[in-house]
């Protein structure tokens, strides 16, 4: 019966900050918003893990929060990588930006991107996860 209450079966979190990606996990799973969640401190990582497997859906991810600011790739980097991704797959994918920047420039862009859904301030909030249908 408590799968019912979960929206997803899979999200995944790409953060650097190790504490902000439990936090969010930590809202993620205590407001039955996926039944799955997979982290990943390295948004090339990440991006490795969906370019191998985009035509595997039970593995991939229906919602993706990924912070701007990590070292070696960042958000705005993973997201043009992303866009190379199989249009079924993005079909699939709900991606938001998740950062703890309020630069408007940071905010412009993220939202000129037609591969992201949103911007969020971090922290993930109660809110914000009900507003995702």
């Amino acid at each position: 019966m408590i799968d019912q209450k979960i929206k997803f079966k899979r999200v995944m979190l790409i953060d650097d900050d190790t504490i902000d990606l439990y936090i969010a996990s930590r809202i993620i799973t205590n407001n039955n918003f996926a039944e799955k969640i997979d982290k990943y401190t390295s948004a090339i990582k990440a991006l490795l893990f969906l370019q191998e497997n985009q035509d595997n859906y039970a593995l991939l991810p229906e919602v993706i929060f990924v912070d701007i600011y990590m070292p070696l790739m960042t958000g705005f980097e993973f997201m043009v990588e992303y866009d190379k991704l199989s249009s079924d797959f993005k079909k699939l994918c709900k991606v938001y930006i998740i950062s703890s920047s309020i630069d408007e420039n940071d905010i412009k862009r993220a939202n000129e991107d037609c591969n992201v859904i949103a911007f969020q301030v971090k922290t993930i909030t109660k809110e914000f996860l009900n507003s995702i249908l």
